[in-house]
Formats: C-alpha cells, sequence, structure tokens
C-alpha cells in the first residue's frame, strides 16, 4: 500500500492507494496539535511508501518517516494538485482549488505537469474560513450556506473581500432591510468573481477540476457553471486531491527504486 497524506492548516487528509486503485481516504481536523492527529490519522496504517503535500508537509515527513514505510517523501501542493488531477481526470487542463485558508489556480499540460500557476496564502479572502465566517454572521451552518444563497434572486453587490469589512457590508446591507438570501448570494458573487480572476491570469483551458472543500458549495459550483459556461469537473472527495497526488507521488518514487 502506498499512501500520500496533505497536512494544512485547517484539516489533514489521508489516502491510500493499492495498484493505482484508493483503498482508503481519511480526514481529521488539524488543530493546535498536528502531532497527536498524525497518529490519529496513521493509526492502523503502515504503507510501504509514502510523501506529504501542504503546509506541514516537513513536520509529517520527520513525525512519520519510519512508519513501517522507511523515508517519507516531499511535495509541494501545486505539483500534488497537478499530478491528482491527471489521474483522476487525464484531460484535465486547469485545476482550481478554494481550501480553508487558500486559493489555488493552477494550469495543467500533459501528464499533470504544471505550467503556470497562482495561489493565495496570505489572507483568507475567498477562501472557505471566509464562508465560513459570514455563514456564522447569518447563523447558518456552514455546510447549508450555499443552499441558503440560492434561494436569493438577487446578487448585492459586496465590494470588499476582506473578512472584516465584508462581514460589515453584509450587516449593513441587512440593517437596511435586504433579503438575506441575496446578501448570501451577493458573498458568493465575489467569490466566484476574484476566482475567475485567478483562473484568467493563468490561463482558463477546460475541463476545470474543481477541487478543496468548497468545491462541495452549490452556490460556488452554480455560479461557476454560469460564467464559464461549463461545469466544473468535481472528482469524489474534492479535498481529497493532494493527498492522492502525495501518494502517486510516492508510487512514482517506489517504481524509480
Amino acid at each position: 500500500m502506498i499512501a500520500g497524506i496533505d497536512i494544512g492548516s485547517r484539516s489533514i487528509e489521508l489516502v491510500c492507494l493499492e495498484d493505482g486503485r484508493r483503498v482508503l481516504s481519511r480526514r481529521l481536523p488539524t488543530t493546535f496539535d498536528p502531532h497527536a492527529q498524525l497518529a490519529a490519522i496513521m493509526e492502523g496504517v503502515a504503507p510501504r511508501r509514502m510523501a506529504a503535500t501542504g503546509y506541514g508537509r516537513e513536520l509529517a515527513a520527520q513525525a512519520l518517516s519510519g512508519n513501517g514505510g522507511g523515508e517519507v517523501r516531499t511535495i509541494t501542493e501545486i505539483k500534488a494538485y497537478g499530478l491528482g488531477a491527471a489521474a483522476l481526470v487525464p484531460e484535465a487542463r486547469t485545476v482550481l482549488d478554494i481550501g480553508g485558508q487558500d486559493t489555488k489556480a493552477i494550469r495543467l499540460g500533459e501528464n499533470g505537469r504544471v505550467l503556470k500557476f497562482e495561489m493565495n496564502d496570505r489572507c483568507a479572502a475567498g477562501t472557505g474560513k471566509f464562508l465560513e465566517h459570514v455563514a456564522n454572521v447569518f447563523q447558518i451552518a456552514i455546510e447549508e450556506f450555499g443552499a441558503y444563497a440560492l434561494q436569493g434572486d438577487e446578487a448585492l453587490a459586496i465590494n470588499s473581500m476582506c473578512t472584516v469589512f465584508a462581514e460589515t457590508e453584509a450587516t449593513s446591507l441587512m440593517a437596511r432591510g435586504h433579503r438575506p438570501q441575496n446578501i448570501a448570494l451577493g458573498l458568493h458573487g465575489s467569490i466566484v468573481k476574484r476566482t475567475l480572476n485567478m483562473l484568467g491570469r493563468v490561463g482558463l483551458e477546460q475541463p476545470l477540476v474543481f477541487a478543496g472543500g468548497v468545491a462541495n458549495n452549490p452556490c460556488i459550483v452554480a455560479l461557476l457553471t454560469e460564467a464559464l459556461g461549463a461545469a466544473p469537473v468535481i472528482p469524489a472527495e474534492p479535498d481529497m486531491l493532494g493527498a492522492h497526488g502525495a501518494a502517486l507521488h510516492a508510487a512514482a518514487f517506489e517504481a524509480d527504486a
């Protein structure tokens, strides 16, 4: 069994492959004790080879090396997402990942080779964390926020993507009597507008693979589809794409050994 692990600021994903087929996937929050969470997610798993990606890939490599499979290799998130997308959607030419605290836009060549990318990792604007915060303002569970926004019939303009200022704008619109569903729709629209700008800068080519936790948000998917004229391809378990790519990196290393 070959394993890949993606350790981010908000969650840890584990994917295990056997003969190129996914046989196990797990997800846990990173919390403030990533060492304990790494131990928990690896419980009962002893891969022959393993690779790590994400913000905490060096931490994971140090903590998990020797866990039955020798040294844990590392791979950047951008390369891992390229490999994962190419394996799951071979015709993929662009990857969009909106995760907990960053957004990635990646243009791919053959076999998942990265041609160009852009990454927003300095601000949580337009990410899952942004959506989670504004959903709390509406007192709606994040899992239900996208469906709630789709009830809107007019996307009200939200001019700021700063979490604090966007909350202020939303609160002000509520105080002026606007339908909260329209405000929510406007917030989702602001995220999609920002995302389209990133995709344009890397050179969007279809098919577009949409990954990350925000790919589970039906409003973001609907607005992207409307803007692009084609639905994005969303893999099963879209937040596992990076870990899947890391596992493929480990498998390639084993093949070359």
